[in-house]
């Protein structure tokens, strides 16, 4: 048989190690850590667990063995992220974004940077070393990242700039949401893989190139974000203002495909967005589940006996399967073709985090008002799952744009997916439904 929906005893062995460190070690911190108002003090209290995953493998897995990381597969990612995003996404969020800010530098970074920043990251004695992405702008006019490779210059699309003068890149501009990049201290991660536009004159799809800038970096601020959604994990402002970075921190194979870059992290992500969402609504499944089999409701039976509850439950546990298989179909594609899965991984990301979204409110209907009553945990499931579509290239701009221009393309294969055939992400997949584009 070529489908075997069976975990080999590897794989096996990596979701219950995910699971004994999310149930052991992440659990006991997480409701305090929710509950915090000050959001870096709520990213400050998950350092210990932080620590644990970075002893344990966990916090660069995904990383290529070469360099010192776990060099996990995709489908081995996504095992163990079900686990940690089940007890905490936002926990998880901090490590994917370890991810999306230092895979970019394996696919298209030097050699040099590659051993430099892969392998500081992946030999640090102290357990804390944390990398930020940025790509994420502030709302105005112009403003967001939503229409980033819009054909027009600037100051359209991202708005960072980064001005070559001599042997350094001085950056100017803002960024807003990305995770990671303020550090445990409100003052920097260790580095950040930040998107900016190295040539004003030209639109997204060839002005943006990706530069690496480290903590201590003068001219570089940061302000946290209070969200209600992955309260464990920090989002922040950042500042340029006439920043400095060596020119040789640009990631060489970004320069004129910083478009490129965030499509693909983008879909790298998908599944583990994907499973985030699965692993949030088992959660909540789990606990109605439990909670109907337990209360009457003023019924001579426990609920679980009525058909609506049954029905209801029911329909959630079978959007929880369908899109754990399909995670796991997304991240096996993902590892066959290169790291690439820009059509797959986006309509992942949106239907799995949409789908189960309406699991986890499925869920509180069960239970009823006592499901807002915060000495349960169905509102922190509401919340973490609402972030879901929101975030990671919102449903609404990057990641269904992605899969229009793919559709859209005239040499596209219906099928491909279907048939494990690797369809090739373009810039003129590109532009697609922004408004330039059709003037």
């Amino acid at each position: 048989m070529t489908i075997d929906f069976n975990l080999s005893p590897a794989q096996k062995k990596i979701q219950l190690m995910a699971r004994d460190f999310s149930e052991n070690v992440l659990a006991p911190v997480v409701r305090d850590a929710d509950r915090e108002p000050d959001p870096l003090k709520a990213f400050q209290m998950t350092k210990p667990a932080y620590i644990e995953a970075y002893k344990q493998g966990i916090a660069f897995g995904m990383l290529p063995s070469e360099y010192g990381g776990g060099g996990l597969t995709n489908v081995e990612l996504i095992l163990a992220a079900e686990e940690i995003c089940a007890v905490d996404p936002g926990f998880a969020c901090t490590v994917l974004v370890n991810g999306l800010a230092l895979m970019p530098v394996w696919y298209w970074g030097t050699e040099e940077q590659k051993k430099r920043i892969i392998g500081a990251a992946t030999s640090d004695p102290t357990g804390e070393w944390i990398a930020g992405y940025a790509a994420s702008e502030p709302p105005g006019t112009p403003g967001g990242t939503a229409n980033f490779d819009n054909p027009a210059a600037y100051p359209a699309g991202i708005g960072v700039t980064a001005r070559k003068d001599g042997n350094n890149y001085v950056l100017n501009g803002r960024k807003y949401w990305p995770c990671n990049v303020g550090g445990w201290d409100g003052e920097g991660a260790n580095v950040n893989l930040v998107v900016v536009r190295t040539d004003e004159s030209k639109g997204g799809t060839h002005g943006l190139s990706a530069v690496l800038v480290e903590r201590g970096t003068p001219g570089v601020s940061y302000h946290i974000i209070d969200s209600f959604g992955h309260r464990t994990t920090p989002n922040s402002e950042i500042i340029f203002s006439d920043a400095k970075i060596p020119a040789e921190n640009l990631v060489e194979g970004t320069f004129g495909n910083g478009d490129l870059l965030i499509n693909r992290n983008f879909a790298w992500s998908g599944p583990v967005a994907g499973i985030a969402a699965v692993g949030i609504a088992r959660s909540a499944f789990e606990d109605a589940l439990t909670w109907s089999k337990t209360n009457t409701a003023g019924s001579p039976h426990p609920i679980i006996h009525f058909q609506n509850v049954g029905y209801v439950l029911g329909d959630v546990a079978a959007k929880i399967e369908a899109c754990r298989y399909f995670c796991w179909k997304t991240a096996h594609y993902i590892d066959e073709h290169g790291y690439h899965g820009e059509l797959i991984g986006a309509m992942n990301k949106t239907y799995c985090t949409e789908a189960l979204l309406d699991g986890v409110y499925k869920c509180m209907q069960v239970v009823g008002v006592n499901s807002a009553d915060k000495k349960y945990s169905f509102e922190r499931y509401l919340r973490e799952a609402a972030i879901f579509p929101i975030y990671d290239g919102g449903n609404f701009g990057m990641q269904r744009r992605r899969v229009h221009g793919v559709l859209a393309s005239p040499d596209f294969n219906p099928r491909a997916l279907m048939d494990n055939e690797y369809v090739e992400f373009t810039k003129e997949m590109e532009e697609i439904d922004t408004i330039a584009a059709h003037v």
